[in-house]
């Protein structure tokens, strides 16, 4: 049985990673901080490769010294301030369980009692600090540092999904700034726990709102789509590597180039349903034809975008056509240039400029859309304007 090389999904490391060596060697700069000024912000939209590229961190954090600890956020989260701090001294004490505390005093137990820094003493110290949340957080952190600086150079705290935290004013909840807080106090004091955060392009301005000072406390890593030699690579490679009876050669990479321009996750699914189709022709003694783009495309479709489609009313969807119609739309756009639009589409009732900005509002909740910090929008899916024009080219949209 000939095995697929291609893998899409959520994280899952393609067989060759294409590109990337620029944002690896700014990572690794930030690992030879003696004293950390500078926090890591990965950011890119859905699809970009950013939970790969995490994982290609982890050995290279390692090797230099550090130690790793962290998992995905979840909404849980930010329920409360003692929600993240838990978070937090979960993780922390998955790569400090193996670290002997020795005898208790140290931290503040009897003397004589023999401690592991697990997640039970952890806890105990946590529950023992007096003061706040923020205050007993940053009593487990610097009661373990001691420890943890004789074995490394420090712990890194990496976060995947970090755009789902959130302050709760309404109910005087402050996770995410609890978060930045501890690690700016932390790192005031020559403590080496680094933060590495990575989620949608929401997530550096939800940090910014949180804490101005966040806008000199971390290095953003913005994740773009492959260049098109990357992207050759991303196809071609892994055949090869394979030593599989088909090979994509230039005429059938330019299709694909064309189809994903260059977003990581789309060029693993197109080439996995390409290569499934070319195998099934060479094991019945046919030779493959052609990229078959249209049934891959409407698959595509079903699996990717309806979801996200299918969110959006009927007036919504008149509204994103009027977005995938602009010049640039897969860049950016703003609520005038959508209201400009207006006039290319002849629609029955045309949008206004207030009313495209409140459905821009229920459009972002909807992760179809996201504003940036410069008051403009962009699409939150990669080629959503593609899909948008596929939807209006045939009979039958996605309900």
């Amino acid at each position: 049985m000939v095995q697929n090389p291609f893998r899409p999904g959520a994280g899952h490391m393609p067989p060759h990673l294409a590109g990337r060596k620029s944002e690896e060697q700014e990572f690794v700069s930030l690992l030879e901080q003696d004293i950390i000024l500078k926090n890591m912000v990965l950011t890119g939209l859905r699809g970009v490769g950013k939970t790969v590229l995490l994982e290609t961190f982890k050995p290279k954090a390692i090797a230099a010294g550090w130690l790793w600890a962290g998992t995905d956020l979840s909404e849980s989260c930010s329920i409360s301030e003692d929600h993240m701090a838990t978070r937090l001294v979960t993780d922390l004490s998955v790569v400090t369980s193996s670290i002997s505390a020795g005898e208790g005093p140290r931290i503040g137990f009897g003397v004589g009692e023999p401690l592991t820094l697990d997640f039970p003493t952890l806890k105990k110290i946590y529950d023992q600090t007096p003061g706040l949340a923020s205050d007993k957080l940053r009593g487990v952190l610097e009661a373990v540092w001691p420890y943890v600086e004789t074995r490394g150079k420090g712990i890194i705290f990496a976060y995947d999904e970090a755009q789902n935290l959130d302050d709760q004013a309404a109910k005087d909840q402050f996770p995410l700034s609890l978060l930045l807080d501890t690690f700016q106090s932390l790192q005031r004091k020559g403590i080496r726990f680094m933060l590495a955060l990575t989620g949608l392009p929401t997530l550096f301005p939800k940090l910014v709102e949180a804490r101005t000072y966040t806008e000199r406390m971390f290095h953003v890593i913005s994740l773009g789509p492959l260049t098109k030699p990357q992207t050759v690579a991303a196809i071609q490679v892994p055949s090869t590597k394979a030593d599989s009876p088909v090979h994509f050669g230039d005429a059938a990479t330019d299709v694909i180039w064309n189809i994903t321009r260059g977003y990581p996750y789309f060029i693993q699914y197109v080439c996995r349903e390409v290569f499934d189709v070319w195998v099934q022709a060479v094991q019945t003694g046919s030779q493959p034809q052609a990229v078959p783009t249209a049934p891959i495309m409407r698959k595509l479709d079903s699996d990717f975008f309806a979801g996200r489609w299918s969110r959006a009313t009927d007036r919504q969807r008149e509204l994103l056509g009027v977005i995938a119609a602009l010049p640039h739309s897969d860049a950016e756009f703003t609520v005038q240039e959508i209201v400009e639009g207006n006039a290319n589409r002849a629609l029955a009732k045309p949008f206004g400029s207030s009313h495209v900005s409140q459905m821009l509002v229920v459009l972002a909740s909807a992760g179809l859309v996201y504003k940036n910090r410069h008051g403009k929008y962009s699409f939150a899916v990669p080629l959503m304007g593609d899909f948008v024009k596929r939807q209006q080219e045939i009979s039958e949209p996605w309900a």
